[in-house]
Order: C-alpha cells, then structure tokens, then sequence
C-alpha cells in the first residue's frame, strides 16, 4: 500500500485496503514523496491506525523531511543511507552502525539533525510496537517504510522487505469452494486490464494471477463467464516496461495475456470448470460528472474510449436511458484528469467533464422480473447501465435515494458490488 507524505490516505487507498481485507492480504506500507513537503512521520502512522485499524511499525525512519530531506534510516537493517550533497543522490557508500547512537552516524549528520533524529526515533519505537510477522499476516500491523519511488529512496529496503515478509501463495476464496495452491489443475482469475501498452499496436493484456496448478505455454484453459476455451499462446512476464514470454508459471505468479477484448476483470480460467472466484469488488463511484465531446462525429470513439478505460478500473462508465450524455464516476479528482489525458494521446480524442445533476450511483439487485420492469418504467430518468450492462440508480443526492429505498423497500441498493462471472455468480 503506497501513501502519499503529503496527501496521506486518500480515497482509492481505503478502497484498495478494503480488497486486501476482503481477499486477507497483509499489508506493508510505503510513505512515498518524502523528499518534498508534507505531513509529518507521526500524524502519518496515526492516520493508519485511526482509517485502517492497524497498528503500524516504522521499519525505516526519515532522516528529515522535504527541505530538510537529508536521508533514510533502517531500524530493521540498522543503516543509514544519506544524500549525496553534489548530485541529491542517496550515497553508494551505506553506513553500518550499530545504532542511531553510533558515532559514525552522529559524524556525518549535523548535530541538530542527529538530535532530531534520536528524539524522533525513539519516540517512534516507544510508541510502536514491535513487529510480529504472526500479527502483520493475520492482517493486524503493517510494517511501515519511508521513501521517495521517483529517487529510488528506500526502494530496496522495501523489496527486501517483500522478500522476507511476504507470505507464500494462499488458499484463493472461490465458489463453490476455496481453491489451494497445491490443487493440479489450473486456475487463476483476472484482476486488472490495460488497454494500449502498446499504443502502436492498440494491444490489450488482462493480468491474471495464477492460483494453483503449472501454468505453461500453449496450454488450454476455459473462461467461467463465456464457457469458452482460450489458448494462451503468448503469456507474458513484465518487469517495468520489458516483457519476456512465460514458458512456465506457478500459484503467486502474475502472467499478461494479450487478447481482443474476450477477457474481463473477474474472469476465472481454470481447467477444470465449475468454479469462480471470489472476493473481487466494485466500488461505487464518489465523483460523477457528465462526458462533454466536443466533436459529436466522434461518438462511437468516444464509446470505445471510454469502455476501454472502464474496464482497467479507471472509472466507471454510465449510460443513462433517459437522453444521449454519457456519465463517468471515479473515485478521486485525480482519475478524470488521466481519463481526459489517455483520450486525448491513445485515442485522439479530446474531452471533458461538466457537473451533472446527480450526486450518487448505486448499483440495484431485483430478483422478481415483474418487480424490476415496475421499478424501471418509474425510475426511468434516473436509471442508467454499467460497463457490464448492469442496473444503475444515480441519484441526485441522499435524500432522494433513502426516499426511493424506503418506497422500494425489495430492491437492494448496492455500494458494493461482488464481480463474479460463471456459476454462483452474484450482484
């Protein structure tokens, strides 16, 4: 889990720390930006404990912040990494010490940086408690790491961090039941799709998390939503921007699969059949506002443009069934800014947002048919439909939608919704 210095926790991170509950996936956590101003080390680890409900310990200590930025210091590696004065690099040559007491520390650090150090350091330890790796797996403590990903500060201690703390491949929840990594067949599920990685060649990959079994090159595998076989001829491994072909991967491993649209986030593969997995949600959007399209002969660019960014999970897409104005919801400002960017240099596209009338969406679950064409043809102005083609009440604010739940009192409103596709899938 990354967090901004400056910022702290921010919309997409508690939806993103709610999957990892949903899916019981510990968490580390990594201060980012602590070269530039920003709130301080300690009102950061009480805004984790206080939103998150995790006792945090502080595995690395800045030594400074923005400014003052003057390096890193590791509790857990006993080391200290500090800024190159001439090129504002960490320094090659890490200084072993046996503590933040050590002369050789207190020799290169100016005295009242040192001091700053000590007091805050200790403070730290006293206030925090140790770490146990039973309690960091069961989800109840996150181990804390400061740096700056852009400068690479504190980069490695947090990779080394992974590489001892990071549990093996667990058991996946999964309908009809859980799936272990040591089960034969293959099976995983999609997580997350890109659209243009390859701008010149409009590519898509759908990233899947191999969850049991031998995954390798050429194998066969059957899709729960569509019940269809797919080939996977060129299953990928990424590290950054390279790609290397996958012969062969194993549960834990993350494997891209190019393809023309035929996969989806939520998707199961497996070999067997007869399973999906679970615990993969959608949120509903905090932010909606209406597409403006300047140039109306490109609407059905603008359709694939927009899907195409739904389906990543940049934003959700809203088709209202009352007039033509298409609607985005996002979690964050920030999303709308990168959805107008990718349009405009993937799709050459220019948009832009205006304010719409409604204020919340809220995806809605009617079982009886009869039920569901009264709520519609009353609904009408104010329903639309998903990505995924699925029912969407966009109220104007909460007012109106706790009047409609009480007048429906059947239908469910859903702020969460449950993306499983195959057998036993629910909405």
């Amino acid at each position: 889990m990354v967090i901004d210095a400056a910022k702290g926790i921010e919309a997409q991170t508690l939806k993103l720390f709610e999957v990892c509950r949903l899916r019981n996936i510990p968490i580390i956590t990594f201060i980012n930006k602590i070269d530039r101003e920003g709130l301080s080390p300690f009102a950061l680890l009480d805004e984790i404990a206080d939103k998150l409900a995790l006792d945090t310990v502080p595995m690395s200590w800045p030594i400074g912040m923005g400014g003052m930025f003057r390096g890193l210091y590791s509790f857990d590696e006993k080391r200290a990494w500090l800024l190159d004065k001439v090129g504002g690099a960490l320094c090659p040559n890490i200084i072993d010490v046996t503590g933040l007491d050590d002369e050789r520390l207190k020799a290169v650090i100016a005295g009242n940086t040192h001091e700053s150090l000590l007091d805050d350091a200790a403070l730290a330890a006293e206030a925090c408690p140790e770490f146990s790796r039973t309690a960091f797996l069961s989800g109840d403590m996150t181990p804390v790491y400061f740096g700056s990903a852009l400068r690479k500060y504190g980069i490695s201690s947090l990779l080394s961090a992974l590489a001892r703390h990071a549990p093996p491949p667990q058991p996946q929840p999964a309908f009809p039941e859980p799936i272990a990594p040591t089960d034969n067949d293959v099976s995983g599920f999609v997580f997350k799709m890109q659209a243009n990685m390859d701008p010149n060649h409009r590519d898509r990959v759908a990233f899947m998390r191999v969850c049991s079994g031998t995954l390798t090159r050429g194998m066969k595998l059957g899709n729960s939503r569509t019940g269809k076989s797919l080939s996977l001829h060129n299953p990928i491994f990424f590290l950054a921007r390279e790609r290397e072909l996958t012969e062969e991967a194993r549960p834990g491993d993350i494997v891209g699969i190019p393809n023309h649209g035929t996969l989806r986030v939520g998707d199961t593969l497996s070999e067997r059949g007869g399973i999906s997995f679970t615990g993969l949600p959608d949120f509903a959007p905090e932010i909606l506002r209406r597409v403006r399209l300047d140039d109306p002969m490109k609407i059905k660019q603008m359709r694939k443009a927009l899907l195409d960014l739904a389906e990543e999970g940049i934003a959700r897409v809203f088709r209202p069934m009352v007039g033509s104005n298409w609607i985005v919801g996002v979690v964050g400002a920030l999303q709308l800014e990168v959805i107008s960017t990718r349009s405009e240099a993937e799709y050459d596209l220019p948009i832009g947002f205006e304010s719409t009338i409604y204020d919340t969406a809220r995806w809605v679950d009617i079982k009886d048919e009869a039920q569901r064409k009264g709520f519609i043809a009353e609904q009408r102005a104010s329903l639309a439909e998903d990505g995924d083609n699925a029912l969407v009440f966009l109220a104007r604010n909460a007012w109106e939608l706790e009047r409609v739940q009480k007048d429906w009192p059947d239908v469910t409103f859903l702020s969460v919704r449950e993306r499983i596709h195959g057998e036993g899938a629910v909405q």
